[in-house]
């Protein structure tokens, strides 16, 4: 197994900095969310253009900086497949959370935040095993 500095895995350098590429690209998400729940569109489309905006910003940064690999038409292939079954994912769990939340001022928000670490958990095993690996 790699080590990268202070006898830390490989894996480890790559989980903080999946970390901290997810929070980013959570906050496009999160913010394009609510900007068209705002702008009047319906929660799924919205849900569907946040995701979409999201997934951009991390494939781009992941391949580049987490896992710091060259950029293929397999890779792109391969993580588009991936992103697409957490899509199923993250709109399913979406969709039961609403569903079973109380009505209140935070349900939409805990909604998002419950699909998207279901899809984040996800996507990070499968990034770094088969479709980033090195």
């Amino acid at each position: 197994m790699a080590s990268t500095g202070a006898d830390r895995p490989e894996w480890f350098g790559q989980l903080v900095r999946f970390g901290i590429v997810g929070a980013g690209s959570a906050l496009v998400d999160l913010g394009v969310y609510l900007l068209g729940l705002h702008l009047g569109l319906a929660t799924y489309a919205a849900r569907a253009l946040s995701f979409a905006a999201g997934t951009t910003t991390a494939y781009a940064l992941n391949r580049r900086w987490a896992f710091g690999v060259p950029g293929s038409r397999r890779r792109a292939a391969s993580f588009a497949l991936l992103y697409g079954t957490t899509f199923v994912v993250i709109l399913a769990t979406n969709a039961l959370a609403l569903a079973t939340l109380p009505d209140t001022s935070w349900r939409v928000p805990l909604a998002w935040a419950l699909s998207q670490g279901l899809g984040t958990a996800v996507n990070f095993v499968v990034l770094r095993l088969v479709v980033f690996r090195s």
